[in-house]
């Protein structure tokens, strides 16, 4: 039971830090590049766009993944434990 707990917080801590550096690294970026700031595109300010046109599918895609990897890990784990009896 360890390894599943331990292999499904490591899945989640993966994931949080990835987009936690990712949102993170926006406000970064506009700050350390404030022409980025002004820039439109489409009408749209840029960092509009890169929070609603980036951020939201990639906090989707890493939903859909997590699942995905949370439910192998999950497998995994039953099929070590049913080989094991």
């Amino acid at each position: 039971m360890r390894s599943l707990m331990r292999a499904q917080l490591r899945l989640s801590l993966g994931v949080c830090g990835l987009l936690g550096a990712a949102v993170g690294g926006l406000p970064l970026l506009f700050v350390l590049v404030p022409r980025l700031r002004e820039l439109q595109v489409l009408g749209l300010p840029l960092p509009w766009l890169l929070l609603a046109g980036l951020v939201y599918p990639a906090f989707v895609g890493c939903g859909w993944w997590y699942v995905h990897q949370a439910e192998r890990n999950e497998r995994d784990f039953a099929e070590l434990v049913d080989r094991d009896t």
